[in-house]
């Protein structure tokens, strides 16, 4: 697979190839394959789309539109072509030869941008794995078809030439050791992620996830909450490694509030398996909060995606919210009443959500008036740390709180608690 890297260089051109069989909507998925070049530091400087009752043996596009993108590319000094869909190494390799210049599918550019973006080592070894195992079954494909073209082309000053070499010369042997110690080190991984978790479980702390489809405003929305600094970018796949910060609701319970990786529409099964570690906080989570973009006209859609992943990810059960976030762009837009709406920009709705996630967790915790004696004064510190304190008034029998403690922790204040 190439090294098509984000670079601060002029983008690199290519034009993106579909296949409109009737199966999705094409003209929204190549919109999407477009934000997904620009977020991979690609400019799109043609579309060529053909629609047709069955794909063409060999190459998926007929003989017509091989000669409309190879012409394309010539004039627009196109060096690459993305094919909005899977491509087997075959088809890699004869669609390279007829448009003479690198052919990469859809589920490449994807794990090149979990590649680039991705921050922990965790992130970066699910990345590799995934990368060799869709490598794998095409290789030989990939191999003659970038061999030809030099790595891969001139793009990016020469950058990507030797990288995307330097992969292609792995042989199945070499790229299966590789798989078994990413697999070794990811379980090692994965069994420290799970000692964490279980830390913090004990600790008796909710977790509240957000997820939904790339870009629609998650690590803004996680920044007004909590006044985090979360990079934000207005691009797909902005945030690939989840991102924890401590929540304080109006309750006065901290929880923990989790921005996990988007989803994208047809993320192939195997990537949404590859990178499950980075969305399964949501599986472990005690509120999930479904972000959608208000303004977009596909919101329900992506709801449907953000629903059919949570599901495979054995969510079923876990109290869920549904947002709308970017409400301010949204107009006069008629929204669900059950759906909370959001604008991360305005500060609009942010009060409604925390209620809503108060609402949801309210078993968690309970609103007390309590005396501690002065030599009970110990007991404050967990009230203080593990809910929260709102009055504090030092009397000749002890000290006066008002405020909320933790459901499991009511058991220490019953002796200490005044009649609401």
């Amino acid at each position: 697979m190439s090294e098509l890297m984000i670079q601060d260089k002029e983008p690199v051109k290519v034009v993106l190839l579909g296949l409109d069989l009737g199966q999705f909507d094409a003209d929204r998925s190549m919109e999407e394959l477009s934000a997904l070049c620009e977020a991979n530091g690609m400019e799109a400087v043609a579309q060529i789309v053909q629609r047709r009752a069955a794909p063409e043996a060999g190459t998926l596009l007929g003989e017509g539109k091989l000669e409309e993108a190879k012409l394309y590319c010539q004039n627009l000094g196109a060096e690459a072509a993305i094919f909005d869909g899977e491509l087997s190494g075959s088809q890699i390799r004869n669609l390279s030869e007829r448009l003479d210049v690198e052919v990469l599918d859809r589920t490449m550019l994807i794990l090149e941008i979990f590649r680039s973006r991705a921050v922990t080592n965790e992130g970066k070894v699910q990345t590799e794995l995934a990368m060799l195992r869709y490598r794998l079954p095409r290789l030989q494909g990939l191999g003659e078809s970038l061999s030809r073209q030099g790595g891969g082309g001139g793009g990016g000053g020469g950058a990507r030439r030797g990288a995307g070499e330097s992969k292609l010369e792995y042989d199945r042997r070499h790229i299966h050791r590789r798989i078994e110690a990413l697999e070794q080190k990811l379980t090692e991984l994965e069994k420290r992620r799970g000692e964490n978790r279980r830390a913090r479980q004990k600790a008796g702390t909710p977790v509240i996830s957000l997820v939904g489809y790339t870009n629609v405003g998650k690590s803004s929305l996680l920044n007004a909450l909590c006044g985090a600094e979360v990079m934000e970018a207005d691009m797909l796949f902005a945030t690939l490694d989840p991102t924890a910060r401590k929540l304080t609701l109006p309750s006065g319970l901290n929880v923990i509030a989790v921005d996990t990786v988007g989803f994208v529409s047809r993320l192939p099964h195997k990537l949404v398996e590859a990178f499950k570690s980075t969305l399964e906080e949501a599986a472990y989570s005690d509120v999930i909060v479904k972000v959608a973009d208000a303004a977009d006209e596909e919101r329900e859609e992506q709801l449907a995606i953000t629903d059919q992943v949570l599901a495979e990810l054995g969510c079923e059960g876990i109290p869920q919210l549904t947002v709308y976030n970017k409400c301010d762009k949204a107009g006069a837009t008629p929204f669900d009443p059950a759906v909370i709406l959001t604008s991360a920009k305005t500060g609009k709705g942010l009060d409604d959500l925390l209620a809503a996630l108060d609402a949801a967790l309210s078993d968690r915790v309970r609103a007390v008036k309590l005396v501690l004696p002065y030599d009970k004064l110990g007991l404050a510190e967990a009230m203080r740390s593990r809910g929260s304190v709102s009055v504090e008034d030092y009397r000749e029998n002890g000290v006066y709180f008002e405020g909320f403690v933790k459901s499991s922790d009511l058991h220490i204040y019953l002796p200490y608690l005044l009649e609401n």
